[in-house]
């Protein structure tokens, strides 16, 4: 047991850092560094490209990053379990959590491409520097959910089990029970991502714009067998978790769209045109004239 406890992981008994007069809730700090390392990392990738410039992500992230967090929250409100849309009181309470990624990347993603165009960037070139650094931003994010001490997993005794203080602890459960860390399993998962994604841009020259639907795909492989680990309230049906059956929708349309859009470009590719053959020569001479 001793060594059981030194080996879990503890949480933190506190989700607030008091500095003078100003607290700050760590759940929101971890997700404004996830922005700042993502905005940073795009910003580096577009200029590299030869698309746009730092300057121009940064303006660009502003309404991304604006509408994620309104569109994260919006998915939030309607879908959690707790069903927070019937307490006004609720929806603005960012800093303590609540923020469905679905609903995020979607909004993130229109309203970005939205203020390329309008900035007279490549909307597809946007996405593809933006890529790699969504999941980095969501890896360092996910560490507030540690600070929050929720979205944890099943019940374990592996080395790394997460430990929950009584205050936070799920009904049904004895004090001293510990979980699957499945925010520091999806903080894995999101920074590999971010390799692989940074890897194949390097390694594969993917049409521009493309980039962002193998990342939706990555994304969501990873966070349907998370997902299936999670014990906190959510709607649910078919044996599955609603985000399990969003992950599979959004498996379907990325892949799909990769898939017949490879197959279009390779068509345009292919040639049409047969080889001329060469005129066959007359077997009998014209007669003179």
């Amino acid at each position: 047991m001793g060594i059981h406890l030194i080996a879990s992981i503890p949480s933190p008994s506190d989700g607030v850092l008091d500095i003078g007069p100003i607290s700050l809730h760590l759940y929101g700090v971890m997700i404004a560094l996830g922005v700042v390392a993502s905005v940073w990392l795009s910003g580096r990738r577009l200029e590299a490209a030869g698309t746009g410039t730092r300057d121009d992500m940064s303006s660009i992230a502003i309404w991304g990053v604006a509408a994620g967090v309104v569109g994260a929250r919006i998915y939030f409100i309607i879908t959690d379990q707790s069903r927070p849309f019937e307490e006004p009181s609720r929806w603005l309470k960012v800093w303590e959590g609540g923020l469905g990624v679905p609903g995020g990347i979607l909004a993130g993603a229109l309203v970005a491409g939205w203020a390329a165009r309008r900035r007279g960037v490549s909307v597809a070139g946007v996405y593809t520097a933006a890529a790699p650094a969504i999941p980095l931003a969501q890896a360092i994010g996910r560490i507030g959910n540690w600070w929050n001490q929720e979205l944890f997993g099943r019940p374990t005794d592996l080395p790394w089990a997460l430990e929950i203080d009584d205050a936070h602890l799920p009904t049904g459960y004895v004090s001293g029970t510990t979980f699957h860390p499945t925010f520091l399993y999806e903080a894995l998962w999101n920074v590999s991502l971010c390799g692989v994604l940074l890897l194949i841009d390097r390694r594969f020259r993917l049409r521009p714009g493309r980039l962002l639907a193998v990342y939706v795909v990555g994304y969501a492989i990873g966070r349907f067998w998370i997902e299936g680990l999670r014990i906190d309230p959510a709607r649910s049906g078919g044996g599955w978790r609603l985000n399990q059956w969003m992950a599979v929708a959004a498996i379907v349309i990325a892949a799909g769209y990769l898939l017949i859009d490879w197959l279009r470009n390779s068509a345009d590719k292919a040639p049409t045109d047969a080889p001329e053959e060469a005129p066959h020569e007359a077997a009998v001479d014209s007669p003179s004239e």
